[in-house]
Parts: C-alpha cells; structure tokens; sequence
C-alpha cells in the first residue's frame, strides 16, 4: 500500500491531480497499453495528416500549398491523449505537433521535456520501445521538422535570463536530446548498444561494464575479438548489433579536432568577450596533445561559457554557445580518459580541473565551486601532510556526490514513474552519471583515495567491492545478519530488525534494523541519521557502482561493522574472528535496554496549560520534552519563539479512562492486557516474532479506537478558549502545528526522533479536533512502537502530550547540532537546512555546513531536493518546485546562528539547574532573515559505541602530521 500511496504523491505533484476530471490510470493499464503499442505498426500513433499554418488540416496525400505553408507528421491515439490528460504522462511525443510553452512544463517541473529525454533514451536501449514497430511508420515523424522545431524552441527559452541561471544544467542537458542541429549523442548510443547486447547474450557483459566504467580505444579491438571468439554462438541478430557497436566505438574514439568548433565560433558575435575566449582558446590548443594541458585548458573555457553567458543577450547566440559548451564537455571526457597522472601533485591537477569541469557543465552549481575551489586548489606547494591530502579528497569525492545528486534531482520523480510501469527506466539517471564528466572525477578520486588508504593504513575492507576508497562510515556501531540490497525505491521492502540494508536511498520513516548504508546519504542531522548515531547502528554511505557490486552477496549472513574514523568493514560470516563472533553471543537484553521513568509524572494535571508557564523542570512530568523545552526558550528567547499551549500527560489518560467502544473495559485497561498477554505467551515460549504480531493487531485496534474517541466536552470548550486567549483569534484561523510529544523522547541514552506525528498546518476546528486524536494514537503506530520495543524496558509506559503552536510559514528550516559532527570537536557546529518548513528533518539532501571554532564555515553538501514545503494561510501544505543557483543561508543567518549557539551553551544548563555538559540539537527556521527556534533536546549519541574496545581495534591510528611528497609516485 505505502508504494502505491508513495507513487500517487509524485504523480500529483507533477500532475495536479485535482485539477483533472479523469481519474489516474494505474501502472498495469498504462503497461498494458505500452505492450499494446510496441506490437501496432502505427505504435502510439493514429493516422498521417498535414497541419497547415492557416490552422487547417489536410490528408496526406492533400499537401499545404506553398503559399500557406505547414508540416505533415502523425496524430496522436485518443488513449494516448486520453494518458497525458489523466496522469501528464506522454508518450511518443512529436515536437513540431507540440506548444513550446507546454514542453517547457515550467509549473510541473518540467515534466514533459525530461519525459522526451527519458522516451529517447528507452527507445535507444529498447529497440523503438512503443515504436519498436511504429518506428517504420512512414511520415509519422519529420526529422527536419524536429530539427526546425527544436531551433525556435531554444530561441524562444534562451531569451530568457533566468533560465539559464536557474537551470543551466537541463538545458544543457536536452540540447543532448532534443533535435536542433542534426548531430547524434555517440557516447549515449555506445552505452546504450552495449547494454542490448548484454542483456540480449550475458557473456558480453564484461565488455558492457568496462565501456560503461572506462572507455578506452582498446575496446573496439576487444569487442572485434569477443565477436571471432563467439561467432559460433551468437545468432545473426546478436553480430549485427556487434557491428553496429564497433562503429560506434570506432566514431567514438576518434580523435576530437578543436579546429571543429571554429565553424559555430565564427557564427557568434564578433566581438563577445567570449569569441574572443573561444578563438583565443582553440588557436592556443589545437595543435596540442598533451591530456593534461587539453583537459585543464578546455575546463576553464567550458566554466567561462557559463559564468559569461548571459552576457550575451541574442537567444541563437547563446545556442552555439552551448552546442559548444556540449562539445567541450565530450572533448574533456575523452583527454580525460586519456589523461595518465604518475604523481599525486599531478592526480590533484586532474581533480582540479574535472571538479571545475563539472561546474562548467552544471552538474554543480558556481556558488558552490567557489566554495569548493579553495579547497582544491594547489599553492605553491612541494608537500602536503596525510591530514591536508585527506582534506581535499573529501572534497573531491564531494564535488562527485553533488554531481550525481544533481542528476538525480532533475530526473528522479520522471524516472519513479515510468519505473513504475516500464522497469527499464531506472537505469536512465546511471546512464546520465556515467556518460557526464562525472565518471572520470570519481575515477581519478577513487585512485587518489587509495593511495592515502595505502599511505595512513586507512583501509576499507568491503568484501570484494572494487574502489572501496568512494565507501565511509558515518555512524559508528557493528551489526551481524542478512545483508539485503535494494537499489529501488525504499519504501518497496518491509524491513526486520535483524537485517542489513543497503538502499539508494533511506526511507524518511525506517523501522528497526540492524546496519544501514545508503547512497544518497541525505544530511548529517536527519532524523534517520540521529537515531542511527544514538542507536549504535552502523551506517555507511556509497556509490552506486559499490551498491550493484553488492547485489552479488544479497542475501548472504554478514559481519559489518563502522570504526570511530569511519572506516568500514564487511565481511561474510565465515570469515568472521572470534573476537568478532563474541560480539554477538546470547546476552540479557535488559542490560542494553532503557527505562523510562515514570515515577514523577504527573496525571493531575487536566488542563491546557500555556506554553509560558512550562520550562525544561516539567519534561517528562506534566509533558513532554518538546513543550518544556520549547517553554525554556521563550523564556530565554522570547522574540525567537512563538506563543502556545500545551495539551498534558493528564488529559490523555483521562481520556484513555473511558470504555473502549466493543469492549467492556478502558482503553488504557486494555493496553496493559495486551502488555500482560504478551509476558504469558513469552512464558509459554511462544516466538518472538508471533508475540510482536499479536501486539501490533492489538495495537491496531487501539489505534483505530483512540482515532475515533469521544473527547470530553470540557476540554474541547477549553481548546476553543486557548486559541482566543493564547494566539487572540478564534479556533479556525490561526493555522497550527500539533506536534506529538512523549515522555519516551530525548531521554539520557534514547532520543526517539521523528518517531511520532506531527500534524502540518492544520486551520479548520474539525480538522484540530480529529489531529489531537491522531496525535495520541500515533505512539502505536508500528514503527513506533517497534522502535520503543527493542531498545527500552518499559514501552508500555508511554504517555503523549501535545505543543499547539501557530504556523510560521518559514523560506527555509533545519537543524543545529552545537558540535561537529564530522569533525568530532565539541567547540565546532552542525547545521543542515532546506528551503520550506520541515526542513533537514526527513533526510532531505540539505545544505549542511560546519562552522568551525574561529567562526569560519564550511560547505559540507549542497541542497538538492526538487520540491519543497509551503505552509498556505488556508490550511495544509503545498510544494513548491526548488533551484539551486544561489546558496539557501546567506551571512547573517548563519552569524545568528553562531550567536545562537554561543547563547546555548552559555546559558541554558545554568538556566535549567543541569549538570548535562554535552551538545544541543536545534530546529530552526528563518522568514524574511527572522530566526524562529522550534525545538531544542540533547544531542544523544550512542556511548557503547563510541567506547566500544572492537571498534576501537578497527579504528586506524593515523599519523595526519606525515608529510607526502607531491612528487612521489602512486
């Protein structure tokens, strides 16, 4: 159901499903029309007309006549139509036949032109694909037409300046796509061929795998030789793709002439400051051929391009210009692949220089170069230490996730929904990554990597996966169990506690496991990574050419383990030590379990009480740490905090008192049945895993009662009451936030982040009504309680309260941790936000940075999620489709923050009487450059861990002050 549920959210973003009468079809009809149309001569496609500028429509054999002009091309099926209406999915489109404004698709994120792209690309890999007979269908298509289409439609967007400062990366991108000069894209057809001949004859896919990772001039050799030695078994199909395939290695490899550029050069304006540039850069180099000088030399015109653009003002101008920007980017490719460092000096020269590449082409943004190019940058420098090579190989590999992740920004929701009907639309954003300069940056820092692992004994030990320096640890913590690898949509598997996983990607709600890693790590201070910190869960983050490599020990029992420095090791169960083995030995599970205290809570308490009359003393007591918390600050931040009140402890079990409808007993009697039931059955010996499912259906009949409890009418007049007295306007116009706040929360050893509801921006009273109940059922959702159930004593002591406060519909929102959490020094600060509410919070890929001791600041990751949230003054949330061209804090944000901070630790165990010396998590927000804090709880990481003898053993001790050589070989 979560799949479904998961898949309908995309499609409404991208379809603003309630604004069509015609309901969504589903993946299977959508499938089956697909399966339809590749076995119709016609494919997608319904008859041949001529469509004349005049607006008049002819047959096809009743051309326009020459004075008014027109195109002949196919019309579209009624159920082809029928699909963009109901779900905005497109299916062979035909661009002279297409409205440019309706291409550009600017109000759903441009859907339908990477739709286009992603159309080509199946069609390339999948013979046609809905064309596979249609693609003979005579007239259907006009090639010159596309062509003369796909001009104007540049010439139409790139008059626009905003275009190309906000999305410079998909433009260039679908000039690759979208016919406009009548040339191929050779290196996305030898990628493409490659793959149909593997997956057509298995044996092939080592060649596939090496053309796709590092291709070189030798494969044309290798490929002729692969076809003499299986001649005997390929059928005539099969050779004729291995021909097709060797001219186009053989059109590949040939060697690119900068001369070639000098035809669109002289098209453009002749006295652009980038003409000059241009003519200035090829007159220079083209009679060059040396890899390094050609690779260094074209990345600094490729970065040119795009800083001067939009200096040039005339719409053609800029489409040579970018056509040039293509081909520079394909030439850098190919030197760089030719381009053999012997020293680290010079392997940091070729990170440099495909770092600003990729800034050139915009797989990251400028304002983040400029962050990154200090940090890349040789001075004048004979020798580094082990701590300052590491440094910039952190922030290389950085420049290669931020690229990847942009890809996977642009294309990520377009891609979901096809995979959902047309499975080989997964591989699209891997064949976008591997054909983009990209591969050969992360080539060169996986090389670059090694050496330091060899140099400071910094070794990975990742069973037998290849490049393992892309792999690092991000928690600490060691796990034994099934490994399970999941390159997928998370949300597909039901995960158990005894598994490692491996996703592309963390679920924003994961239940228990036993280790994760994850490509897309998502941000340091997500609610996933906080309580995998807290938990000792080991977690990882790597490449997607590590994940694949992984599949080969799916389901296979193994060791894994995260060291304090981040190295990783996995390893298959019969390779374990015994050191190793003893680590899981049958222990009493109390020992590692918490118990809440309850023995001063408070129930008396049975009225609403404002948020100004609690303070931190109350936590756990009257309500939980969220509200007493958030009391603390306005009491020390009055202007930072907003006004509210507090549902208590008390009013929940009050209600919790009454009968439980079709039952005899309370609500809360009925709780602790199933508690006493479940020790029965444990008695009896009863399995673990049949307990748990007998509590989690009892819970579900709780959850469903509680959700539809009768609540008192005293307390119902008494919230009504609260919102005049508290926020000065009545019960249904003032948006709220209910947030769920447990006593089971931001305990000393147990943080239960992110485990229970928060209901967003709610207005009308009905809807407030029915979100207190949800609320208080919400601690008996199954994650919830699955998390509760295996790492404290006493989870059936869980009492919810609830902080009501006003929306602040914020520009963006996130995290402060007061200490580095990459750095481990307590004097250093963790921050992480995104653009809207709810920012950082739910694992979104957050602009993170570390604000060091001295005051300065560091980028650790860029934002690159897609959609953000609004909070509408009507109630509920919207989304909002984000950029990336300018950074989400700016100065003074990030100097109120430092302040913030400062105050913090000054102020806020004095203020509250507590001896508790360690670091803070904060959420925050900023509207119109207005701090507003929303919660602040102790930052708790998981201490075994930390101090844990093994992974101490694990835990390389380094000397960072060694000095290499810039000279010395790899």
């Amino acid at each position: 159901m979560k799949k479904k549920v998961s898949l309908f959210v995309v499609i409404c973003l991208l379809v603003q499903f309630c604004g069509y009468s015609q309901p969504v079809l589903s993946n299977e009809t959508i499938k089956d029309q697909i399966e339809k149309y590749k076995n119709d001569a016609r494919g997608p496609y319904k008859s041949i007309r001529w469509f004349c500028d005049n607006g008049t429509v002819r047959q096809p054999k009743d051309p326009c006549p020459d004075s008014i002009g027109g195109v002949q091309h196919a019309t579209y099926k009624e159920e082809v139509e029928a699909l963009a209406k109901s779900n905005h999915i497109f299916l062979g489109q035909i661009l002279s036949y297409t409205d440019k404004n309706d291409f550009w698709d600017e109000p759903k994120n441009h859907s339908r032109l990477k739709q286009y792209q992603l159309g080509k690309y199946l069609a390339r890999i999948d013979d046609g694909w809905i064309n596979q007979k249609g693609q003979f269908y005579r007239g259907a298509i006009q090639i010159e037409d596309e062509e003369a289409w796909g001009i104007k439609f540049y010439k139409w967007l790139l008059a626009k300046d905003n275009v190309l400062e906000k999305k410079y990366y998909l433009v260039l991108q679908s000039l690759k796509d979208i016919p406009h000069k009548g040339d191929d894209n050779v290196s996305q057809l030898m990628r493409v061929q490659s793959k149909v001949i593997s997956d057509l004859y298995p044996k092939f896919m080592d060649l596939r795998v090496k053309i796709h990772s590092n291709p070189e001039i030798t494969d044309i050799e290798k490929t002729i030789q692969f076809k003499k030695e299986n001649s005997t078994k390929i059928n005539k199909d099969i050779s004729i793709k291995i021909d097709e395939l060797i001219l186009t290695l053989q059109k590949f490899h040939k060697p690119i002439h900068l001369k070639s550029l000098n035809k669109k050069i002289n098209a453009l304006s002749a006295n652009a400051s980038l003409t000059n540039k241009l003519t200035t850069f090829v007159k220079n180099n083209a009679d060059k051929d040396i890899p390094a000088t050609l690779t260094a030399e074209s990345a600094k015109m490729l970065i040119a391009i795009r800083q001067e653009i939009v200096n040039e003002k005339k719409a053609f101008q800029r489409l040579l210009l970018l056509d040039i920007a293509n081909e520079l980017e394909n030439f850098i490719y190919k030197q760089a692949a030719l381009w053999t460092p012997y020293t680290v000096g010079e392997q940091l020269d070729k990170i440099n220089a495909l770092a600003m590449a990729s800034a050139g082409n915009g797989s990251i943004e400028l304002w983040e170069w400029q962050k990154i190019e200090p940090l890349l940058a040789l001075e004048k420098q004979d020798q580094l230490s082990i701590s300052e090579l590491t440094k910039k190989l952190e922030s290389a590999r950085s420049v290669v996730e931020w690229s990847s992740a942009m890809v996977k920004s642009e294309y990520h929701d377009v891609v979901q929904i096809y995979t959902g009907f047309e499975p080989k639309a997964y591989s699209f954003i891997d064949d976008r990554i591997r054909s983009s300069i990209a591969l050969q940056l992360g080539k060169s820092v996986g090389e670059l990597g090694s050496f330091i692992a060899k140099e400071s004994s910094l070794n990975n030990k990742v069973l037998s996966v290849t490049n393992q320096s892309t792999i690092r640890g991000l928690n600490p913590g060691y796990a034994f169990g099934e490994l399970v690898v999941h390159s997928g949509p998370p949300e597909e598997i039901e995960v158990t506690a005894d598994k490692i996983y491996v996703f592309e990607r963390a679920p924003s709600d994961l239940k228990p496991v036993a280790g994760i890693a994850t490509v897309a790590e998502g941000n340091l201070v997500s609610h996933v990574q906080l309580l995998a910190r807290n938990l000792g869960i080991p977690n990882a983050a790597l490449s997607n050419e590590n994940l694949e490599e992984l599949k080969a020990y799916q389901g296979k029992k193994v060791f894994y383990a995260v060291s304090n420095k981040g190295t990783v090791f996995i390893k298959e169960e019969l390779a374990m030590s015994a050191e190793e083995k003893a680590l899981f030995a049958k222990k009493v599970r109390k020992e590692d379990k918490i118990e809440v205290p309850v023995q001063d809570i408070r129930l008396d308490q049975k009225n609403i009480v404002n948020l100004r009359d609690v303070n931190a003393k109350d936590s756990g007591k009257l309500c939980g740490p969220k509200a007493a918390n958030l009391g603390q600050l306005k009491e020390m931040f009055p202007d930072n905090v907003v006004e509210g009140f507090v549902i208590p402890f008390g009013i929940f079990r009050e209600h919790m008192s009454q009968t439980m409808p079709g039952q005899t007993i309370s609500y809360w009697q009925f709780l602790t049945n199933m508690f006493i039931e479940a020790d029965k059955k444990r008695g009896q010996g009863i399995a673990e895993h049949e307990i748990e499912k007998f509590q989690l259906g009892q819970l579900e009949t709780l959850r469903a009662a509680i959700k539809t409890m009768p609540l008192k009418p005293g307390f119902v007049t008494e919230i009504t009451h609260s919102f005049t007295s508290v926020f000065g306007k009545p019960i249904g116009s003032v948006p709220v936030f209910l947030r769920s706040d447990t006593n089971m929360e931001d305990l000393k050893d147990f943080t239960g982040a992110g485990l229970n509801l928060t209901i967003f921006n709610t207005l009308e009273k009905d809807k407030i009504i029915q979100g207190i109940k949800d609320v208080w059922a919400s601690p008996y959702i199954e994650r919830s309680f699955k998390w509760r159930q295996k790492y404290l004593l006493n989870p059936e002591n869980v009492f919810p309260s609830i902080l009501v406060i006003p929306t602040v519909d914020v520009e963006y929102s996130g995290v402060l941790i007061t200490k580095g959490i990459s750095s481990g020094n307590e004097q250093d600060l963790t921050i992480a936000f995104s653009r809207g509410a709810g920012g950082a919070v739910d694992g979104q890929a957050a602009e993170s940075y570390v604000i060091k001791e001295n005051g300065d600041y560091e980028l650790i990751s860029p934002a690159r999620e897609a959609y953000h949230n609004t909070l509408p003054a009507t109630g509920g949330t919207g989304k909002k489709v984000a950029t990336f061209e300018r950074a989400i804090l700016n100065a003074n944000n990030i100097d109120q923050i430092k302040s913030l901070a400062s105050d913090i630790r000054k102020t806020l165990a004095k203020k509250t009487a507590s001896n508790y010396k360690g670091a803070y998590d904060v959420e925050l927000g900023f509207k119109e450059n207005k701090l507003w804090l929303f919660q602040i709880r102790p930052f708790v990481e998981n201490k075994k861990a930390l101090g844990s003898e093994y992974l101490e053993s694990i835990t390389p001790k380094i000397n960072t002050k060694k000095e290499i050589l810039l000279s010395t070989p790899l």
